[in-house]
């Protein structure tokens, strides 16, 4: 299950996070071009959401790979009590972090862009 769900969210949710990031830097660079030096402040949303992707995006691949390797430690472990007790403690927390910037790239990127179903539209489907 760890194996699958998580390599599918960095496959799925970090190169969509990438294509819109994209869509706004090349916003950025078409503000620039018209505006020139002034696009500093009318671009600057443009350019923190720029910023913040880029930080999701790190804190996700950082927190994969540490993941891997807390899962890899852990399916060494012969003892299959110890071995669960080495995922709840050494690789379960990896899940909520990732969690995290997952879901705030979930609120940040366009929904058009965005290909899996986002929580609002879950709460509201029948």
């Amino acid at each position: 299950m760890l194996s699958r769900f998580y390599p599918a969210k960095k496959l799925i949710i970090v190169p969509t996070a990438i294509k819109y990031q994209t869509a706004l830097i090349t916003n950025a660079q078409g503000l620039k071009d018209i505006f020139g030096k002034d696009f500093k402040s009318i671009a600057k949303e443009q350019l923190d959401l720029i910023k913040v992707i880029s930080e999701h995006i790190t804190a996700i691949k950082s927190k994969t790979k540490k993941m891997i390797e807390a899962r890899k430690k852990a399916n060494k472990i012969d003892d299959v009590e110890k071995k669960a007790l080495a995922y709840c403690d050494k690789v379960k927390p990896f899940f909520d972090e990732i969690r995290y910037h997952c879901d705030k790239l979930e609120i940040m990127v366009d929904d058009e862009l965005w290909p899996l179903s986002k929580y609002r539209e879950m709460l509201f489907t029948r």
